[in-house]
């Protein structure tokens, strides 16, 4: 329940990209390999999170996009909107599957492809590819790395090791933000 959770709001909560979903993919293909999760069950479940979550992020942006429009006229122009509409007719397919393997990218496309007014049957289509194969590669690749004798013999380490590389960007970015020199006012 908490993986599902993760990879939902991961790729459905556009403020949500931080979250360390190729991962925890990874990972939990790993623990399917010591028998503590159930193969089969583990993908079926972060598949239908990964359709799910995208596909309430692709209906926010395509809801609210308008509404943004009308707040914030000069961040979202319509010549913009324009553009973004053209765009994902032309590459929402690649954009939508590719963006799936991009952390941060995942979360912002189906948003973006909402404002850009991309078909919802042409989307679905597509985000339920990238969906199938961003779990069906990263969660097997955890789960035959997890076979390697070494990661057998240091299981935890490895595990931790794959989560604290995965947010490590996110951390360095955070602590530079910080860091860095404020300009007055």
């Amino acid at each position: 329940a908490i993986l599902f959770l993760i990879v939902f709001c991961e790729t459905g909560l556009v403020v949500l990209p931080f979250l360390p979903g190729d991962s925890l993919l990874f990972a939990a293909g790993a623990l399917t390999a010591s028998g503590r999760l159930d193969f089969s069950l583990l993908a079926l479940l972060l598949i239908v999170a990964a359709i799910l979550g995208n596909t309430v992020n692709y209906w926010v942006g395509r809801l609210v996009g308008h509404e943004l429009k009308l707040r914030f006229p000069r961040l979202i122009r319509q010549d913009h909107l324009d553009k973004t509409h053209a765009y994902f007719e032309r590459y929402g397919g690649k954009t939508i599957v590719i963006a799936r393997f991009v952390p941060i990218v995942r979360t912002v496309a189906p948003f973006a492809a909402g404002i850009g007014q991309m078909s919802h049957l042409r989307y679905q289509i597509y985000n339920v590819i990238g969906s199938l194969l961003w779990v069906l590669l990263l969660v097997p690749a955890g789960y035959f790395f997890a076979n390697v004798p070494f990661v057998k013999n240091n299981f935890s380490v490895v595990v931790l090791g794959i989560v604290f590389l995965s947010i490590l960007p996110g951390i360095i970015g955070v602590v530079r933000a910080w860091a860095a020199p404020k300009r007055g006012i």
